[in-house]
């Protein structure tokens, strides 16, 4: 054992450039969605009112394509106490999946070095995880991959940003070119490779079917929280 460094640093996962550029070759299937949900975001975030700079920090420091768009639904001039905390409580809800996804590649990631472990989690997504994973599965152990994935997806949101954002005084109605379709379509294909069989399915049409139901009888968006926490329980009602 080298001087210094103990056995679970030795057996640590690499980062290493061709894992970072393989990494990034792994999303270029994913580039048009992601290049049309950034300029949507962008768009939309012009339609608020929003500047450039305030939108490309958005992109830049949340990197949170979800999140983002339901923050600019609630986007207020004007903020008070309780609107801070349901824009607070319903990303808290949208990004808590990422425990379970952190969970997941933590045995991946055991005694990596801080610095580039700490980048690649910045970065994390739900594209990055399915690439990662994906790439584990079929036995590669290079870290590069993950961060290299992150720093691809980064890129392309923010710089997608800006675009959308030129854009947005020219488009007075986004639902009249399909804007408001981006997000559930790019989600949609996400889950693809996470299809499991039907009887895996049976949480999602539960969390479908409250969220519809809450939506319909609660104003607001209590529906993504019940609809979260049905799904939830259900799962955990079948692993007993």
């Amino acid at each position: 054992m080298r001087q210094g460094l103990s056995r679970e640093a030795l057996m640590a996962a690499p980062y290493t450039p061709a894992g970072c550029r393989h990494g990034a070759r792994l999303c270029l299937p994913l580039t048009p969605g992601l290049l049309v949900f950034g300029a949507a975001f962008g768009t939309a975030a012009a339609q608020k009112g929003l500047s450039l700079w305030e939108a490309v920090g958005l992109s830049a420091f949340v990197f949170a394509g979800a999140a983002q768009m339901v923050a600019l639904e609630l986007w207020r001039e004007v903020w008070t106490p309780s609107t801070l905390l349901g824009i607070a409580v319903l990303t808290a809800t949208i990004n808590a999946r990422m425990i379970l996804m952190g969970a997941s590649v933590q045995p991946w990631m055991r005694g990596a070095p801080l610095a580039p472990t700490a980048l690649t989690l910045f970065l994390f997504t739900d594209a990055s995880w399915l690439i990662g994973t994906r790439y584990q599965a079929e036995r590669g152990n290079d870290l590069g991959v993950l961060l290299g994935a992150g720093v691809a997806l980064w890129v392309l949101w923010v710089v997608s940003t800006v675009p959308g954002y030129l854009a947005g005084s020219l488009v007075t109605n986004p639902r009249a070119w399909g804007l408001d379709l981006v997000m559930p379509i790019f989600f949609a294909i996400m889950l693809v490779p996470l299809w499991r069989g039907m009887s895996r399915a049976l949480p999602w049409a539960v969390a479908g079917v409250v969220a519809l139901a809450v939506q319909a009888l609660v104003p607001g968006y209590a529906y993504i929280v019940a609809g979260a926490l049905a799904g939830a329980a259900v799962e955990a009602l079948r692993d007993g």
